[in-house]
């Protein structure tokens, strides 16, 4: 036997007893079957295209006498935007008409309107309310706004001084003589010329502001030249009428108003 024809017979014999290596023991696995995922198409917005190139390219050309100018590529590759995302599905429609629903559309924007300007109202209100309040004056001080006087504890001839406002309110029970002398006097010989009448509403009761007009001090009731009220601080004396007769004053004593809620009740203020 040849050397040829015992390697064929060994070779043989070989592919008999051990597999080979490029045959298949086991069928393919096959790989599962994805579906593809596609991102959500965003909206050409002014947003969105602001994130990217959307110029394509571009070329400038300048030079002496001839105004910069800027080239732009117009090609398919250039994204246009899409306002889309901002309009009403109304009017999306290229062959809806806008009159159809122009009536709709106004009628929302007056709700809107009409809904924003009703709470601006009452916004405004509440917030002029509030600062009108924190203006206005306190419990306290309203409380004083005004004084009840008792006219029936004033006998004839005594004069009362009451607080009222955080001032001293001078009332006087005046008494027929006193009246009398006072209706006398002649106004036009008076620095602040006042009657008599002028300044009570009832001749038997007179009711004054108890403060110095000169310099704001507080009179003495029934002293001075006239029987009437005399401030020492400066020597200003007053009649009974609470006019200036004599001392640097410059003016009567001042009047607040009041009225007589019975004959025997006078609310002041």
């Amino acid at each position: 036997m040849s050397w040829s024809s015992r390697c064929a017979s060994a070779a043989k014999a070989t592919t008999q007893s051990i597999a080979s290596p490029f045959k298949q023991l086991a069928p393919a696995v096959t790989a599962p079957h994805k579906t593809p995922v596609v991102a959500p198409a965003e909206p050409h917005t002014s947003h969105s295209l602001g994130k990217k190139r959307i110029l394509g390219s571009m070329s400038i050309s300048s030079g002496i006498g001839v105004a910069t100018q800027v080239r732009y590529a117009h090609t398919d590759s250039i994204a246009v935007p899409d306002f889309s995302f901002y309009r009403r599905s109304s009017v999306k429609s290229p062959v809806a008409k806008n009159k159809d629903s122009a009536e709709a559309r106004k009628l929302r924007n007056y709700v809107v309107t009409g809904g924003l300007t009703v709470g601006a109202a009452y916004g405004a209100k509440g917030l002029v309310h509030t600062l009108i309040g924190s203006m206005s004056a306190s419990a306290d001080v309203l409380a004083l706004a005004k004084v009840e006087v008792d006219l029936s504890a004033i006998t004839e001839g005594k004069s009362v001084v009451v607080k009222w406002r955080g001032k001293p309110l001078f009332i006087r029970h005046r008494t027929g003589a006193e009246i009398a002398a006072e209706e006398a006097v002649d106004p036009a010989s008076l620095r602040h010329a006042e009657s008599d009448q002028e300044r009570v509403k009832d001749p038997k009761w007179l009711v004054l502001i108890g403060i110095c007009t000169h310099l704001g001090c507080v009179p003495i009731a029934n002293k001075g030249a006239y029987n009437g009220y005399y401030c020492p601080c400066h020597g200003s004396h007053y009649d009974v009428s609470g006019r200036i007769r004599k001392g640097p004053a410059p003016l009567n004593l001042e009047i607040p108003p009041y009225e007589f809620a019975s004959n025997e009740l006078m609310v002041v203020g």
